[in-house]
């Protein structure tokens, strides 16, 4: 079942796709672009640091016969990588049932799976870096934590809002990897570049003024999708920014509270990345699936935010196949995703944990504990 669940998403995006999925394909343009002697920037739809058109450069040799199957391909290993880091931060084995059938529910009742899948978007590599780097932190590594993260964010800046995370546990080793890395990267990279300082005069505008139409029709963030419900635009962006800055406290608080254990450091993680989605712009439905499978590897765990009911409510509008009154559309689908983003982020910042110092002990049954019976007031028997 897992074998056919992952397989085929890949073999339909290979017959239906000429180049392997519509976002990778932008990459590779701007790579062929560059190679050619171009500016990749030329294309608006080009979002990524000079350091992807570099990394695309290779895709950009291969005919398209071979993308068509490679791409869909690596981008679904990526994200069983990404699975398997999430289990072993908390212990699982990732031959476990568990590991097989969280992988199956994530392939085939989580939509934004398969969407990542066909668009080849390389919201991939932080979907793979994060429980990797994770991993790492939990082991103690930091520094190396750090690499993974800016080698990431050298692709594509998602996972920016992890510095955090950093500065949080004051790991200022790791923090200057995370932040030296990509820099250095991008520097490098933007001096092989026609233009370099591309990036900055024409990507950076384009984000800030929210994309063209078509792109905000797909933009799962509250200061997007508000708006198209009839909200003053200046209204949304102060609601988003509010939820955003709250939601960061809320990580704030679930770091200090200390506990032991790879929870704090998962779900500290999970809600700076969705306290930034809730005001990024662009904000896909694809990019939970950077923090979902690091909460959903929890779920074995007492206390996990995936033990909450309202964590799985959050999950209900991206079940495949389920119809929604009036959001049929595919261009009305930012609404659900919107919906799931900010009640994820609301049952991760407000689940309810156990005390510190854990619950009494359960005799198991056979045995006889010590006990203290209060028969009179000064006297125990």
């Amino acid at each position: 079942m897992l074998a056919f669940a992952l397989c085929v998403p890949v073999v339909n995006v290979a017959r239906a796709s000429s180049d392997g999925g519509m976002d990778n394909a932008i990459v590779v343009r701007a790579a062929r672009s560059w190679l050619h002697g171009g500016s990749p920037y030329a294309d608006p739809h080009f979002l990524y640091l000079p350091g992807a058109v570099v990394a695309a450069a290779p895709q950009a040799l291969l005919p398209q016969a071979a993308l068509r199957v490679l791409v869909p391909l690596t981008v679904t290993c990526l994200l069983v990588a990404g699975w398997v880091c999430a289990l072993r931060i908390h212990g699982t084995s990732p031959r476990s049932r568990f590991a097989a059938l969280g992988l199956t529910a994530l392939a085939l009742g989580f939509a934004p799976f398969g969407h990542l899948v066909a668009l080849g978007n390389w919201t991939v590599t932080a979907a793979a870096a994060l429980p990797l780097g994770l991993l790492c932190a939990v082991r103690g590594r930091w520094v190396a934590a750090g690499v993974v993260i800016g080698i990431a964010i050298a692709l594509k800046p998602l996972l920016a809002p992890v510095a955090l995370l950093f500065l949080f546990a004051r790991q200022w080793r790791g923090l200057a990897a995370l932040v030296v890395l990509p820099g250095a990267v991008s520097g490098a990279a933007a001096l092989l570049m026609p233009d370099p300082a591309g990036f900055v005069t024409r990507t950076l505008p384009f984000l800030l003024r929210g994309h063209d139409a078509f792109v905000r029709l797909y933009e799962a963030s509250p200061a997007a999708v508000l708006p198209r419900a009839g909200v003053p635009r200046p209204v949304a962006v102060a609601l988003a920014a509010a939820a955003a800055l709250a939601g960061c406290w809320c990580a704030h608080r679930r770091w200090r509270r200390g506990d032991p254990g790879p929870l704090r450091l998962v779900e500290t993680a999970a809600l700076l990345m969705l306290s930034a989605f809730l005001v990024s712009r662009p904000s896909y439905d694809h990019y939970l699936l950077v923090v979902l499978p690091l909460l959903l590897a929890g779920l074995p765990l007492p206390g996990s935010a995936a033990r909450g009911p309202w964590f799985w409510l959050a999950l209900v509008p991206q079940v495949p196949g389920l119809a929604w009154p009036w959001l049929e559309p595919v261009t009305r689908r930012a609404f659900r995703d919107c919906l799931t983003l900010c009640v994820l982020a609301a049952a991760v910042a407000t689940a309810r944990r156990p005390a510190p110092g854990g619950s009494p002990p359960v005799p198991r049954p056979g045995t006889n504990l010590p006990t203290r019976v209060l028969t009179r007031p000064g006297r125990r028997g």
